[in-house]
């Protein structure tokens, strides 16, 4: 008898969201990862095109089923991490569409022609990308990554905001001291809570939800929660203060296989109390 975990029902289906937003899960399931990553695939209808948001790893299938529905007009990259952006190097190449980045290191231009007033090169806070029958107004919001960007827009009086690795459908962000800049996440965070009501949030990982705001609301609060306890244990401890032993005391019931992301991101809360003169 197999002891096998079943496949994610999602895996292998374009699951619509939104009319204009449907999303393939990747099967690159793990702790960091959750389920998978979420390729987001954007497009008004009748547009006759879409938008990828996110590429995923680099598995061909995954990559082929995205690319299979409707001529890519573009794709968009959330951040730099590799269960996003492994697979976009194969998927501009299968589509001969261009990428658009924070980090120009990931632009690439098209190797066709494009409709619409997709751009090229790094992405800027506030620019508008006009592309498959929507426009994607971009929102800078650092601190997961220094890349990390998200992408809000509205049809049909309904807004959305695809919204990377700043936000997950389940759980919380990770921001670690390797890319991460915990200062610059509550920033971004507090940038996000001041969304309009009923923004609906299209993560990186996880279920949509019906309120991105509500969701950055719930990040602030869990952050400053979770900064108080780190105050708390190094206010308890005599000589070296370090992310190992802060772990031991605030992250008790912390899995082997992501002690080393816990310590990773004390070290980020660390800084950030560094940067404010608290230690």
């Amino acid at each position: 008898m197999s002891t096998r975990s079943p496949a994610h029902p999602a895996y292998g289906v374009l699951r619509p969201v939104l009319e204009y937003a449907a999303v393939r899960l990747a099967q690159n399931p793990g702790p960091m990862t959750l389920d998978g990553t979420n390729t987001w695939i954007v497009g008004t209808p009748g547009a006759g095109e879409c938008v990828v948001v996110d590429p995923g790893p680099a598995d061909a299938e995954h990559l082929r089923s995205v690319g299979e529905h409707l001529p890519v007009a573009g794709i968009l990259l959330t951040h730099h991490h590799p269960d996003h952006a492994d697979g976009l190097e194969e998927l501009a190449e299968l589509t001969g569409a261009p990428v658009r980045a924070v980090d120009p290191a990931w632009c690439t231009s098209a190797s066709k022609n494009v409709s619409g007033d997709f751009g090229s090169g790094p992405l800027e806070d506030g620019e508008v990308v006009e592309a498959a029958g929507l426009e994607l107004r971009v929102l800078v919001t650092p601190g997961h990554t220094a890349d990390s960007m998200c992408l809000h827009t509205e049809h049909g009086g309904v807004p959305a905001l695809f919204a990377g690795d700043s936000l997950l459908g389940r759980g919380t962000t990770v921001v670690m001291a390797d890319d991460g800049h915990l200062g610059s996440y509550l920033s971004s965070l507090r940038r996000l809570s001041d969304l309009a009501p009923g923004t609906r949030l299209l993560p990186g990982h996880g279920p949509e939800s019906p309120d991105a705001r509500e969701v950055a609301e719930h990040y602030l609060e869990h952050r400053g929660q979770r900064l108080d306890q780190v105050r708390t244990a190094i206010a308890g401890m005599d000589g070296e203060v370090s992310a190992r032993r802060v772990v031991d005391v605030v992250y008790t019931d912390v899995a082997p296989s992501v002690r080393p992301a816990a310590e990773s991101t004390v070290l980020a809360q660390l800084e950030y109390l560094r940067e404010r003169g608290e230690l």
